[in-house]
């Protein structure tokens, strides 16, 4: 059976916030289009829920969390991001609840984003393998924020913030989904996208042995330039609000 064909991911919007798990969730294939989005003049801020301490085998949570903050900062300078914020929550063990729900809907009254970014809520990657659970329950949260963020009476708490509601949110874009619906033409912008994961440095070497971060960018964008009539393209699932 052929692949569905993908559609252009439409870009008649101005500010999107990425709301993710770890550090690098972002750069394992939306960091291109994000240097992309910048480069148009659009804002995009990150905000990332947990440090990523939990991500190095070999290295404690105490010194990892850290040393994962700063390759976030570097990595995002590289595709034009000049804000990322880090919330605190513990690596590993997110959970799907109200307080999750509410920290989100703070972030987008905040921000006031028109489309917002995550990671995949399906329980599998694109060729079968497991997601993992902070990707899951986190994205069931920001598409859930999507609408809490626009109604006064969910999270009242937060106008005594100062945080009016916000209705502005068009979409969520779902990275990584092995159902992918639109594509971005990330032609002349791979290399950054490339040069954001490099970034992750510590985090790499932990990986298995061999993984090249060019190889795996370039065929994952070869492939979904196939599927999209681009020479190099990234995927989203599209949830519309």
């Amino acid at each position: 059976m052929s692949k569905q064909i993908l559609d252009s991911l439409p870009e008649d919007w101005n500010c999107a916030l990425a709301i993710v798990a770890h550090p690098d969730d972002m750069e394992f294939g939306a960091a291109s289009a994000v240097a992309r989005w910048t480069s148009q003049g659009k804002k995009v801020v990150y905000i990332l829920m947990t440090s990523g301490e939990a991500g190095i085998d070999g290295m404690s949570p105490h010194e990892a969390g850290p040393l994962r903050e700063e390759e976030e900062y570097r990595s995002a300078r590289v595709v034009g991001v000049e804000k990322v914020e880090f919330l605190g929550y513990t690596d590993g063990i997110l959970e799907y609840g109200l307080p999750l729900r509410r920290d989100i809907t703070r972030q987008i009254r905040i921000h006031k984003p028109d489309v917002l970014i995550t990671l995949s809520h399906r329980l599998t990657w694109p060729g079968g393998p497991l997601n993992m659970a902070d990707h899951r329950w986190l994205a069931y949260g920001v598409m859930d924020g999507a609408r809490d963020a626009g109604n006064r009476w969910i999270f009242p708490e937060l106008l005594e913030e100062g945080l009016d509601p916000w209705s502005g949110v068009q979409k969520v874009l779902l990275s990584g989904s092995p159902k992918p619906t639109h594509a971005v033409d990330i032609t002349g912008f791979l290399e950054k996208g490339i040069a954001s994961l490099q970034e992750h440095k510590a985090y790499i070497e932990n990986l298995a042995q061999g993984f090249d971060p060019v190889n795996f960018l370039t065929n994952s964008a070869e492939m979904t330039g196939k599927r999209s009539g681009f020479p190099h393209a990234a995927s989203f699932e599209v949830i519309n609000i």
